[in-house]
């Protein structure tokens, strides 16, 4: 497998494990929730088609969070070396 299969699957897996820790969250007190939750669907939302979805919803729902989900967006871009799908811009 190169390193490009390899880079996605790791992305995977870091995605789940935030979206695993946001639920454990929703019912655990010492862990933020739906911090964990965002982060999960921000990393998921570059190869799932659901998540890009859900956090549409989060954006019109809650339009102050939508500068902080672009900026998570694009600091998950550059620590992953990946291209943003929603501008482009690598």
């Amino acid at each position: 497998m190169n390193s490009t299969g390899w880079k996605r699957i790791v992305i995977l897996i870091a995605g789940w494990i935030f979206i695993a820790l946001g639920v454990a969250g929703l019912f655990l007190p010492f862990l933020q929730g739906i911090l964990f939750l965002l982060i999960g669907l921000v990393i998921l939302s570059r190869e799932y088609s659901w998540a890009r979805r859900i956090l549409g919803k989060v954006r019109t729902r809650f339009p102050k969070l939508d500068n902080l989900i672009k900026a998570a967006h694009e600091k998950a871009s550059s620590i992953l070396g990946v291209q943003n799908k929603e501008t482009g811009a690598e």
